[in-house]
């Protein structure tokens, strides 16, 4: 099929770093899902066929600018999905 190379460069990036950053937390896989979209949505799309190509053209001060755009990201979905995963208190 057509365009299975292609992608959203951001994809694999943040869903490294989630786990890196959750890794010793215990969170169920709709949590870990939600977190990864609302993450995404906070970032522009880079979309390519292959990694290497990103990587071959990006400096490094871009590459760390990327992955701090992604850790300020995924910060702000683990505290707003987690304000929004609690269970309600019964009165």
């Amino acid at each position: 099929m057509a365009f299975t190379n292609v992608h959203n460069y951001y994809e694999k990036i943040v869903y490294s770093r989630i786990i890196l950053k959750t890794g010793k937390k215990t969170l169920d896989e709709d949590h870990l899902e939600d977190i990864a979209c609302v993450t995404l949505n906070h970032l522009p799309p880079r979309y390519i066929r292959f990694d290497v190509d990103m990587i071959f053209y990006l400096s490094p001060e871009e590459r760390l600018e990327m992955e701090s755009k992604v850790d300020d990201a995924i910060e702000q979905a683990i505290s707003l999905i987690s304000k929004e995963k609690k269970p309600s208190k019964k009165r």
